[in-house]
């Protein structure tokens, strides 16, 4: 598959154009957005310096008219890269002004016609600011008030345009090709660190930019964890090894994982694995534009129960994926969002088969007119044997 970085223009512009008329609708004047992935989504700006806490960033996007970047200095040259033409800049550090008054000034300096500013402030976002630096804005600013821009935020971002689809397939196709080699990389006699770290430099040897999400458990007949740090137990025969992969191509990721067993698979480790993957066939089957997030989850958990087990306790079977590797929706029994064509699920069905075991299974999907179209290659119908 061809792979092209960034995106055209015309996609920023979409996005800034479909956002400002939602914006008005909500009767906001501008929104505000101060994290990595909000930076990277309306300016294509994108920079490993977002690990560093020291410096804020601000983007503002005004009700009419185009993007205003509020940076520190060193920023400067970067961003004048972008498409963002219009910036602010602050000498940083400056703890005592860390370019509060700077973003205040230039808010307050809008066009005001509703007197409100958006802040995502909903699950799964965060302000990306000391909380003392948060008061003072909403001092500063006053008698603008701050509101909640989530909404605006999450139904952007979940439906994606095809050059964003794209750039998922390839880092899941990359993963995929991974995986198929993990005959290669993990044996017994050599720990989980031992195999991960070797997997995961495969998989960046592949073409991924990070891998900044993986997990590797075993365990005798079943892995017992789904989010810890490796060991170095050397593995042995019975064990399975289960890898949860979140890589990352040009902002966008993939999220699935994929479980093997060493040398020999138990009947309890065989019946797990057969359940766990019909359940995964339910959920891509129920996948189509117009039913609810819930309803996938239910249908994964019908069949779970005739299999004689309950829904995994990790409180969902599945979420969204874009610029993080997991988004909205939520693939859970009380999340009524109504999927769209366009969006990326992980269809993630779980279930404890034994104390202390568990058993997962995970594929990527995108929402078509015409139900689930995969994006990861199917995983072998029988737990491997490495």
């Amino acid at each position: 598959m061809t792979f092209e970085r960034g995106f055209a223009q015309s996609e920023y512009e979409d996005r800034v154009a479909r956002a400002q008329a939602m914006m008005r609708d909500a009767q906001m004047d501008a929104m505000l957005f101060m994290t990595e992935r909000e930076f990277t989504y309306f300016a294509g700006f994108q920079s490993n310096f977002w690990q560093s806490p020291t410096r804020p960033w601000f983007l503002i996007l005004p009700a009419d008219g185009d993007l205003i970047a509020v940076v520190p200095s060193i920023g400067e040259n970067a961003l004048s890269l972008s498409w963002v033409k219009t910036l602010h800049i602050w000498a940083s550090p400056n703890p005592q002004d860390e370019g509060i008054s700077l973003l205040a000034h230039t808010l307050q300096s809008l066009p005001r016609r509703f007197g409100q500013i958006g802040v995502p402030m909903g699950p799964e976002t965060h302000v990306r600011m000391p909380a003392n630096d948060f008061v003072q804005l909403q001092t500063a600013l006053a008698p603008l008030t701050l509101c909640d821009a989530t909404d605006i935020v999450r139904s952007l971002r979940m439906v994606k345009s095809e050059a964003e689809i794209a750039k998922h397939k390839y880092v899941a196709g990359l993963v995929c090709d991974a995986y198929d080699n993990m005959d290669q990389i993990a044996r017994a006699g050599l720990s989980e660190r031992q195999i991960l770290k070797a997997y995961q430099l495969d998989v960046l040897a592949r073409g991924a930019d990070t891998v900044p999400y993986i997990v590797s458990t075993a365990g005798q007949d079943g892995s017992d964890d789904a989010i810890r740090f490796p060991n170095d137990r050397p593995l042995v025969a019975g064990d399975v090894l289960f890898i949860d992969t979140g890589a990352e191509v040009d902002g966008y990721y993939c999220d699935f994982d994929r479980n093997f067993a060493i040398e020999r698979a138990s009947d309890a480790t065989r019946r797990a694995y057969d359940l766990v993957y019909r359940a995964n066939d339910a959920g891509i089957a129920a996948v189509r534009p117009g039913v609810r997030a819930c309803d996938v989850w239910q249908a994964m958990a019908d069949v779970l129960a005739e299999g004689g087990a309950e829904a995994g306790g990790v409180g969902r079977m599945g979420h969204g994926i874009g610029l993080h590797n997991t988004e909205w929706p939520s693939l859970m029994a009380t999340d009524e969002t109504v999927l769209q064509e366009g969006m990326i699920l992980a269809i993630e069905p779980g279930f404890d088969f034994a104390p202390g075991k568990m058993m997962l299974h995970e594929e990527n999907v995108v929402v078509r007119s015409d139900g689930a179209e995969l994006t990861t290659r199917r995983a072998a119908r029988d737990i491997p044997i490495l």
